[in-house]
């Protein structure tokens, strides 16, 4: 009996969270689709591991466009119509951002009295504005206004990812995102008239984001602040895992054969067009279209079978393109209650040196140390994510891979220690705590352990860098040019959004729409 079927409707290269979404859609569409998936387990990175008999979470810190369940968000509205249920929890706070030298230490929290309903957008207060008013009297009102701001541009960014208009159409319906698109955060920021230490403090997501600000477009600065300070963030009970099982078992329901431990090496062309898969082990899929989670560099670099398929425009597309960051990340599970270790906040920006992004951003060139870090306490949001007496906390910094590239092999695991121990140091150090004196186990995420767990290009976790000449709105209004061979569409971070989980599974469903137009001017 044939393991595979004579020919699908579409294959899916790659079983993360991207490559899933698009898979629901298409299969959502009655088309025929088989995911191939190079581990045994689902999700790629949207999973969690266990030591020592706990299970500790690998990468989730929190997703955006989740939302309550009375008022759901793009992401929630979206599994839930693909019948996938996961256990959310809410994300007590925003976060606590904590920078010593500029006497800064407040604690955010998302909520708004605005709207946002069948696309019509109503500014309202933001809670964080009247928090930052707080402690700086007489910045309420701009910072309300940036924040509204924000919130219009990522309403309008959600309605023209989906429904494209013309230019016209477009500046009378979202003017703002218009008249915002073509500058920098920095210089969007400076036309506001705050002080210093409020801009420092509306910084605090830039390790999210893998950019400084002069570089970084005020449209995806807009749609981050937007989602997690509109809606709030929440995180899966069980662990993220939970959210790639659920996709998962739900594909196998909708009748999408979803196989383990099939390495895809070739994409096959002909005359422009997909017409299948071969796998390392040799099985040749046929299908004429194809969502991949590979990196365009690894797909049209190597893939592409022939070679001499691959336009010269996809490759000058390709090394435009910059690198995104990657990840070092202590992953610690503590022998105390997180109040026994002075540790009162799921999220804490912080930083020893000052805010100056475009110093931190050549740390991240670096292989330390890290002035600015992120910890994470998971038990704030999930109480039930350690035993009880236990405490589960992330240290986290974003760097690029460059400097990672130059690790010799027989260095590998000194230079992961040093990172890890600078990176413990100097949390204890603002928590007044030997955190030494307290793991229970411990683990150490590098670029090396991205690239080799998943494939991805250099270890990257966020795609390409967004930038000014390459961003969220240059890649929505060329999406369709940039399909260099036809059946062929890309999922996963390096697709159009980036920077997250929820984006990557907004991409997986860009992919597969982008393959449901062609099916359907080809007539299948």
């Amino acid at each position: 009996m044939a393991f595979y079927k004579e020919k699908y409707d579409a294959i899916v290269v790659g079983g993360a969270l991207s490559g899933m979404a698009a898979a629901l859609t298409l299969a959502n569409k009655g088309k025929s689709v088989l995911v191939l998936e190079r581990h045994n387990l689902p999700g790629g990175l949207t999973t969690s591991f266990v030591r020592g008999g706990l299970e500790m979470e690998a990468t989730l810190h929190e997703m955006m466009s989740i939302g309550p369940e009375d008022a759901p968000l793009k992401i929630r509205t979206f599994l839930e119509e693909m019948g996938i249920k996961v256990d959310w929890l809410r994300v007590p706070e925003a976060y606590r951002i904590y920078v010593p030298k500029e006497s800064i230490d407040i604690t955010l929290h998302a909520g708004w009295t605005g709207s946002i309903k069948d696309n019509v957008f109503v500014p309202g207060e933001f809670n964080m504005a009247k928090e930052i008013d707080a402690k700086y009297p007489g910045t309420f009102s701009e910072v309300n206004r940036l924040m509204n701001l924000c919130a219009e541009v990522y309403n309008s960014v959600n309605v023209l990812s989906i429904h494209p208009m013309s230019k016209p159409a477009m500046l009378l319906k979202h003017g703002n995102f218009v008249k915002t698109a073509g500058y920098s955060t920095s210089e969007v920021m400076d036309t506001f008239k705050l002080p210093q230490e409020v801009k420092d403090i509306l910084k605090a997501y830039w390790i999210y984001v893998g950019s400084p600000f002069s570089e970084l477009p005020f449209t995806i600065y807009a749609v981050l602040m937007g989602d997690y300070f509109i809606g709030g963030s929440y995180v899966a009970k069980e662990f993220s895992h939970e959210l790639s099982l659920r996709m998962q078992e739900r594909l196998e329901e909708l009748g999408v054969q979803y196989e383990y431990c099939q390495d895809v090496d070739k994409i096959l062309v002909k005359d422009g067009h997909v017409y299948g898969v071969r796998t390392k082990r040799g099985d040749e899929i046929h299908a004429d279209y194809v969502a991949c989670s590979a990196y365009p560099n690894t797909c049209y670099g190597k893939m592409i079978e022939p070679l001499s398929e691959v336009p010269a425009g996809a490759y000058k597309f390709t090394n435009a393109k910059k690198q995104g960051v990657s990840v070092v990340s202590v992953v610690l599970t503590l022998d105390k209650a997180p109040k026994e270790l002075n540790i009162h906040d799921y999220s804490v920006f912080a930083s020893d040196g000052d805010m100056d992004l475009d110093r931190l951003w050549k740390q991240a060139h670096t292989l330390g140390p890290y002035d600015y870090t992120t910890t994470i306490c998971l038990n704030y949001a999930n109480p039930g994510c350690t035993p009880k007496g236990q405490t589960s906390l992330s240290i986290t910094f974003l760097p690029l891979s460059d400097a990672f590239e130059t690790i010799k092999a027989d260095e590998y695991f000194e230079v992961k220690r040093k990172l890890a121990r600078s990176l413990i140091e100097t949390v204890s150090k603002h928590l007044g705590v030997n955190l030494f004196d307290h793991i229970l186990e411990v683990e150490v995420e590098m670029p090396q352990s991205v690239a080799h767990y998943t494939s991805d290009y250099l270890g990257g976790i966020y795609g390409f860098q967004h930038s000014m000449d390459d961003h969220i709105v240059a890649r929505l209004q060329m999406s369709e040019e940039e399909n260099y061979i036809k059946g062929l569409s890309f999922c996963g971070a390096h697709a159009i959004s980036g920077d997250g989980m929820s984006p990557c599974i907004t991409n997986g469903r860009k992919a597969a729409k982008i393959l449901l137009d062609e099916m359907s001017e080809e007539g299948k």
